[in-house]
């Protein structure tokens, strides 16, 4: 191998966590390894990469299509006791601090922005949401693509939009790093749990590369300075998934399809 290859389909506020993530994998297996900030899901469809941070809704979708390049081998414990030590996440819903609006039915008709339509937390369980209390006849009075969620975030905080799907790891980042954005956006719900994003790796590679990747990354924490990098992104550690991990995420696309309901209005 000349060069590992990394391509992260996740959150911007990520990158400086997935670069270090992808500086330690390349020195602990003897090879260059670099990160690339992909932005069509065609490269991850196509194999491009060796590694990948990319969202469950789309590894899914691939799957249900008959394309399937990589093995989900490892996913992040967030911290915090609502992670509950598991590898989940939230969505969680956000509107504008002094807008009046205190839970997810006052947002019927209201403006709505997503970060793009492959996301699980922006997009997908939003869809699954709608479909589970019975709203999908138009239920937002305007839809917006944002392109982040970080994007979104600011889009709620300073009024061009009424309401958004936040991921709760993102949002937190975004809390950390940004404390002024408590004064100017409230959580009124939260969508989930659902499994995290994996880290994937490539069936081109035999099973004991792809087992010492995996185990590279189950071990980060224990690396002082990495377990700080790491913390910035609120990770506490990997702990192994497979392709079964995700089948949380498979039933909320089959109930969608089952109801007609595969695109968000």
């Amino acid at each position: 191998m000349k060069e590992l290859r990394v391509g992260t389909f996740l959150a911007p506020n990520m990158k400086l966590v997935y670069e270090a993530i992808t500086a330690s994998l390349g020195y602990r297996l003897g090879v260059p390894a670099r990160l690339v900030v992909e932005t069509n899901y065609e490269n991850c469809a196509n194999d491009l990469n060796d590694v990948c941070f990319v969202c469950s809704l789309p590894y899914v979708m691939f799957q249900r299509g008959g394309i399937s390049p990589s093995i989900p081998v490892v996913a992040p414990v967030l911290s915090g006791s609502r992670y509950q030590g598991r590898p989940i996440y939230f969505s969680d819903v956000i509107v504008r601090s002094d807008s009046g609006i205190e839970a997810f039915d006052q947002l019927r008709g209201r403006s709505w922005a997503f970060n793009e339509p492959m996301s699980h937390s922006g997009y997908g369980i939003t869809r699954f949401h709608l479909v589970e209390i019975g709203e999908t006849d138009g239920y937002f009075g305007e839809m917006i693509e944002a392109g982040f969620h970080e994007t979104a975030i600011r889009m709620v905080a300073d009024g061009r939009v009424d309401g958004s799907a936040i991921d709760s790891q993102v949002l937190e980042v975004e809390f950390h790093r940004h404390p002024e954005l408590h004064d100017q956006i409230r959580v009124i719900d939260s969508l989930g749990p659902s499994t995290i994003q994996p880290v994937t790796i490539t069936k081109r590679f035999d099973p004991d590369l792809r087992t010492a990747i995996q185990q590279v990354l189950l071990h980060l924490h224990e690396d002082p300075p990495m377990k700080g990098v790491m913390t910035r992104g609120l990770i506490e550690r990997f702990v192994p998934v497979d392709d079964d991990s995700y089948d949380d995420i498979r039933t909320m696309v089959d109930v969608c399809e089952q109801a007609g309901f595969m695109e968000l209005r």
